[in-house]
């Protein structure tokens, strides 16, 4: 059920915004039976092991070859720029991550696309998100935790551009309109999509009243675009990960 809730079997698909990137693509690697590469285009640790079954970290003009080698022999293939930070491995450009997916033959890619320092809620900077053209699909998260906290940045990541989004202010409560405005807006969760799925995730709903904050703003999302036909409700890191796929328009549960 996760991959086709994330509409994640094909193609380039690629992971914004913040509450649980890594995990969702962690999870998603751990969920998927055929041939995968794993990768971001901007920097970002290392996939733990479990997720891999082998790692290519070289420069940009050796990887496409080093990577195509890879495939012939590992199911999971994860792959990286060197980095200037160790451990953090370097972003891949998103033309390249193209070229990879094609040549290396891969069923999916699944690509951190942004980054998010830990956060639960943010809205996209200037050169945000780093998004191959021929994406497949875009899956802009947003931690539930955020609901019912107070826009500040320690929940946030560039709060003043979650503010401009969401209509909320600095100190403010976060409500499940300004989540839903957050992955509504073409500002925020939708920029730069260009032609691609888009399939909104909630994360990190650990209870009751997060679950139904999280359902309202899927709800409040729905109403005000149609870019997308559901928003699904997830705890990752949870045995079974999706608690629900909220749908206005298709026949989903909700």
């Amino acid at each position: 059920m996760l991959l086709d809730a994330l509409s994640a079997r094909r193609g380039i698909v690629c992971l914004v915004g913040a509450g649980g990137k890594k995990t969702t693509i962690h999870r998603l690697a751990a969920a998927h039976p055929g041939r995968l590469g794993l990768a971001a285009t901007v920097p970002t640790l290392p996939v733990p092991g479990e997720f891999r079954d082998f790692e290519v970290v070289d420069e940009i003009n050796l990887l496409t070859d080093k990577v195509v080698a890879a495939s012939r022999h590992a199911r999971r293939v994860a792959f990286a720029k060197l980095g200037d930070k160790p451990p953090r491995h370097g972003g891949i450009p998103p033309e390249l991550v193209e070229e990879i997916h094609v040549r290396a033959g891969f069923d999916a890619t699944y690509v951190k696309a942004d980054g998010a320092r830990m956060r639960w809620i943010k809205a996209p900077g200037e050169h945000e998100p780093q998004l191959p053209g021929s994406a497949t699909t875009v899956i802009p998260i947003v931690s539930a935790r955020a609901l019912g906290e107070a826009l500040s940045e320690r929940i946030a990541h560039r709060p003043e551009l979650v503010a401009a989004v969401t209509g909320a202010r600095i100190g403010e409560i976060l409500s499940p309109v300004h989540v839903g405005r957050l992955l509504a807006s073409p500002d925020g969760a939708l920029r730069g999509i260009g032609g691609a799925v888009v399939v909104p995730l909630i994360n990190m709903i650990d209870d009751g009243r997060l679950l139904a904050a999280a359902r309202e703003a899927a709800h409040h999302a729905l109403d005000l675009s149609r870019r997308f036909d559901r928003v699904v409700l997830a705890r990752m890191n949870a045995a079974e990960p999706i608690i629900e796929v909220v749908g206005a328009r298709v026949g989903i549960a909700g």
